[in-house]
């Protein structure tokens, strides 16, 4: 946990008038007492539940294999921004996921349009 970016990003989010459901298969226990105010899922899939947007912040296995169509029923909308870069670009548009990544285009399942997030 001592340099994971989920320590700047989700404050970041809460700041900004996000409210946090959260999962992590190996960090939560230690994440709990550095993330205040986070609600913590008993898995990868409750942790969507109800949800603008799913964002992956870390690689773990288990959400490297994610069932879209389980994804797209827990999501308000099937939005993914993908800290990662875990899925191409080009299955998220089959998948008719609204579709974020860093260093690549933005890519939308219901348009074309395009936009692009930028790694510092």
């Amino acid at each position: 946990m001592r340099e994971a970016p989920s320590l700047d990003i989700v404050p970041a989010l809460q700041a900004a008038g996000a409210a946090i459901q959260a999962y992590d298969p190996e960090g939560m226990a230690e994440a709990k007492p550095l993330l205040p105010g986070v609600e913590w899922a008993e898995d990868t899939y409750a942790a969507m539940n109800g949800a603008d947007a799913l964002v992956l912040l870390t690689e773990w296995d288990e959400f490297r294999m994610l069932n879209f169509d389980e994804v797209k029923s827990r999501l308000k909308n099937p939005v993914m921004i993908d800290m990662r870069n875990v899925y191409k670009p080009d299955e998220m548009l089959r998948e008719n996921f609204d579709y974020h990544s860093i260093g690549r285009p933005a890519l939308s399942g219901a348009s074309s349009e395009t936009e692009e997030i930028g790694a510092s």
